[in-house]
């Protein structure tokens, strides 16, 4: 009998852009229905407190950015929890918004006033 072995490769992508501010990490809750890529910007459901891809035109509180999604998940069956960046510097190119987020000044905003920088 033979031993089997998988390899995986590793690709590193360009999402974090440095080390000031230094990373900051929590966990939440995906909304069901979603299926979201590593760097996906979250917004947070005042009623349910549950995150969901940031739309700057929704009305339920998603509309602020508050973190971004640390590796790809899939919430499309059942609420998942996930890992998140809540603090950091970032490559606003790597990440992935919301259809909503069009404009270079829009994406720059985003994160105004809390401990994600982009650049």
């Amino acid at each position: 009998m033979t031993a089997q072995s998988t390899v995986e490769t590793y690709s590193p992508d360009n999402l974090i852009a440095g080390h000031t501010p230094q990373i900051a990490n929590d966990s939440g809750t995906l909304v069901t229905g979603q299926n979201l890529a590593r760097g996906a910007v979250l917004g947070r459901i005042t009623a349910s407190s549950k995150l969901t891809l940031c739309e700057n035109n929704a009305v339920d509180g998603s509309e602020v950015p508050v973190a971004i999604l640390v590796e790809a998940i899939d919430a499309s069956a059942a609420d998942k929890v996930c890992q998140l960046y809540v603090g950091g510097c970032f490559h606003s190119d790597e990440l992935v918004w919301g259809a909503t987020f069009d404009t270079a000044a829009e994406k720059e905003a985003a994160f105004d006033g809390t401990p994600i920088v982009l650049r």
